[in-house]
């Protein structure tokens, strides 16, 4: 589903990624580790479009992406979260979800000002698709609580809602535990594993070794922006070369 040929990324005279080479087959869970600075959120944002390669390739079923715009590379069925969470929080939940399904509208200003009937058909459609999106995360009954006042875990699953709602075929996670507590985390792991029993391809960059020991079949490994390791999760924690890099002391990980 998604093939990266060789991709570097430079700013400024400075190399975040170097020749970084690797595909993702479909309605698999691929996980990216590696140490802070390794060019983990650098490469997230080239494949989504929010900057080109300097160098390399990106094809998304059978689409050159490389240098396509963020809407248009969404269009074709890739969307994302991000580290920290982006929702629009003076909305409520239901609302931040409907707006996922905002580039997939048809009705043109003055229909919508107007509300004339194919405008209003289209809105309760939106309306019931973002409901079964936050049925489906558990949010269905906090639909209209103001988005900045749910707990931080919340937010997490709301933020994931709204890039379901935009209909991916691959669903790239940044750091989507960040902030949650062990708890969380496990109900966050079934969600995941849904999400790909959906036939919805998953890329998860993930700080927290347990977590993505458990929800990956494959892992690729940067460091100082260059793969320096790919395999599955057995593979991987058994690589000298990704214990020095990144890992630590072998004795001293917690799996």
């Amino acid at each position: 589903m998604l093939d990266l040929n060789s991709v570097s990324k430079n700013f400024s005279g400075l190399a975040a990624l170097t020749d970084v080479s690797f595909d993702v087959k479909n309605s698999v869970i691929k996980g990216i580790i590696g140490p802070n600075g390794a060019g983990k959120t650098t490469l997230f944002n080239i494949i989504t479009g929010v900057f080109p390669p300097s160098k390399g390739t990106i094809n998304f079923d059978g689409n050159d992406i490389s240098h396509k715009r963020s809407d248009e590379i969404a269009k074709l069925g890739v969307s994302r979260t991000f580290q920290q969470t982006y929702l629009f929080k003076t909305l409520t939940v239901l609302e931040n979800v409907m707006l996922g399904r905002h580039y997939r509208t048809r009705s043109e200003f003055f229909a919508c000002g107007l509300r004339l009937p194919g405008a209003r058909r289209e809105e309760k459609l939106i309306r019931e698709q973002a409901m079964e999106c936050l049925d489906m995360i558990g949010l269905a009954g906090k639909k209209d609580r103001i988005a900045n006042k749910l707990p931080m875990g919340e937010q997490r699953y709301l933020e994931v809602a709204r890039a379901l709602a935009t209909e991916p075929r691959l669903l790239i996670l940044d750091e989507p535990t960040a902030g949650l507590n062990e708890f969380e985390r496990d109900d966050f792991l079934n969600l995941v594993f849904k999400i790909r029993d959906m036939g919805i391809t998953i890329l998860v960059v993930e700080h927290h070794m347990k977590f993505i020991m458990k929800v990956c079949s494959e892992l690729v490994v940067l460091n100082f922006g260059e793969k320096i390791a790919e395999g599955t999760p057995d593979e991987i924690q058994n690589s000298p070369k990704v214990i020095e890099a990144y890992l630590g002391v072998e004795e001293d990980i917690d799996y």
